[in-house]
């Protein structure tokens, strides 16, 4: 079954069939088991393929896998094509899986994922905990075109979930032979439409198409070159001057601009995404529940949305957004409040706290321009209804990262795209002891709705009670909600395969051609 590039009748190729797309800042690893940003897994979901894949249009397809099916609430199986290949030319088989995904969540590789992804798998959570050995994992080989997977709890979301390139196949020679320098060009072996061909560290990062890919009949493609630039003004200038296919993220507040420069190149999409702020809740200053409640209330995510990043974005008073399945959207009871009111209560809040008009609040942010200006706006928000005085630091996206996860920040820039389509990839955000949680809060209560919620079947009850856990938490204020995502960028009009009904954002080069122009 075909499913890469569809070229619609009639539409001539051009000669030249290669692709430039900015990726917003360096990737942090090539390696699917390590990669958790969206940059990193933008490449590797060209590199690798997983059982399942997404196509132009979201929708889970089949990947290695051709068809599967569910035996039990909690036993799926997966039966690989015997066409699929390594970049070598050496067979894709079962144990490729049970490998990458018991790699995954062992605690001596430290993935950031590990946790994310490993607690759907059984035994998962217990081995990343190191109470279990990772080749107790609910995954296993039943014959070499076989995968069987067991869940501890029912999962109805499975084949979404292994469209992950982080739950994919690898090739267990190529990190024994070469350590951790594996993902290197020449040396990394990978199963996707694509391979790696160059990479020089903040300049590009450039694919070829991978010759022995089952699928290379309906791959379009022969290069795609990734940037990794930062700078949306920069970008912009690239795409002017014909350098770039691309743009990932316009500058804010550039929107109506552009979009009558460039109308036949403007996207907009709406995303399963959250843009938010993470506080650190163990600082000494943010660990009263007053003072984040404080700073939440009064930013005015209108004016945020409608004049700040003015790009059709909405405002979200909560970890839940718009469209995502087994939750609903849940908002403080203040949010419809008049500003004054809100502004009012707040000041009370930090009165009580014994916050002081003048105290100093650090925020940490990357070097995007968007990021810089969205911060701008919250810190002058926090000055003149508060009184609180904001130092901004700006740093390299994996400096950022970095502090984040060591909780090395007071308030810190943060966003969050959903890895598949359930209310549990947003939960993760304020979960305990969760791998994305950046905040340091733990709400057990919210956490025992949870686990409930994953023992059930119901539907209905299962969305309830998400939806419950999901407002419990956030009445601790552990992050500030900003934004849901709106994907607005500038692609080429020759670019062919760009969907608008991608919710995820994730495009694989596989799905793309140039048209003639």
């Amino acid at each position: 079954m075909a499913h890469a590039a569809i070229v619609p009748p009639g539409v001539q190729l051009a000669a030249k069939q290669e692709l430039v797309r900015n990726n917003a800042s360096e990737v942090e690893t090539l390696d699917p088991n390590l990669a958790e940003t969206v940059p990193s897994n933008n490449v590797t979901r060209d590199l690798f393929e997983g059982l399942t894949a997404t196509n132009a249009d979201g929708t889970v397809v089949p990947g290695v896998a051709e068809k599967w099916e569910q035996k039990d609430a909690t036993t799926w199986i997966f039966h690989l094509r015997k066409n699929a290949k390594w970049s070598n030319g050496e067979p894709v088989v079962a144990s490729d899986f049970v490998y990458g995904c018991q790699r995954l969540v062992d605690p001596k590789i430290a993935s950031p994922y590990a946790s994310t992804f490993g607690v759907f798998l059984l035994n998962g959570a217990e081995i990343v905990a190191g109470k279990k050995s990772p080749d107790t994992l609910g995954i296993r080989a039943i014959d070499p075109y076989t995968v069987e997977i067991k869940t501890p709890y029912p999962v109805s979301f499975i084949p979404d979930l292994m469209s992950n390139a982080n739950l994919g196949p690898v090739n267990k020679a190529a990190v024994e032979k070469y350590g951790r320098d594996w993902t290197k060009p020449g040396k990394l072996v990978s199963n996707g439409a694509f391979m790696l061909k160059d990479w020089q560290v903040n300049s590009k990062l450039v694919l070829a198409r991978n010759p022995q890919y089952w699928d290379i009949a309906h791959v379009q493609l022969s290069q795609v070159t990734y940037l990794p630039v930062e700078s949306e003004t920069t970008d912009i200038k690239l795409f002017q001057s014909g350098d770039n296919d691309w743009v990932y993220q316009l500058p804010s507040g550039t929107y109506p601009k552009y979009k009558q420069e460039f109308a036949a190149d403007m996207k907009i999409a709406p995303m399963l995404g959250l843009r938010y702020y993470s506080f650190n809740n163990k600082d000494p200053l943010l660990k009263d529940v007053r003072v984040r409640q404080a700073l939440s209330m009064v930013i005015d995510r209108d004016i945020l949305a409608q004049r700040v990043t003015a790009d059709g974005q909405i405002p979200a008073y909560g970890v839940i957004v718009k469209g995502v399945k087994g939750a609903d959207v849940t908002a403080y009871d203040w949010s419809t409040w008049p500003m004054a009111k809100r502004v009012e209560e707040a000041k009370k809040l930090l009165a009580q706290a014994g916050v002081k008009p003048g105290t100093t609040l650090h925020f940490a942010t990357n070097t995007s321009d968007y990021h810089k200006k969205m911060a701008i706006f919250a810190a002058s928000e926090w000055k003149t209804k508060l009184g609180l005085d904001t130092q901004i630091d700006a740093m390299e996206f994996k400096v950022l990262l970095k502090k984040r996860h060591t909780g090395d920040y007071q308030i810190a820039r943060n966003g969050w795209v959903a890895d598949y389509n359930d209310a549990t990839t947003f939960l993760q955000l304020v979960q305990c002891g969760s791998d994305q949680n950046d905040s340091g809060n733990c709400n057990p209560k919210a956490d025992a709705l949870i686990r409930q919620a994953n023992e059930s079947t119901d539907q209905v009850k299962r969305t309830q009670l998400q939806t419950q856990a999901a407002k419990l938490v956030m009445d601790d204020y552990p992050i500030l909600p900003l934004l849901q995502y709106t994907t607005v960028r500038l692609v080429k009009s020759y670019v062919g395969g760009y969907s608008l009904k991608n919710p995820m954002d994730r495009y694989r080069s596989k799905d793309m051609y140039i048209v003639a122009h």
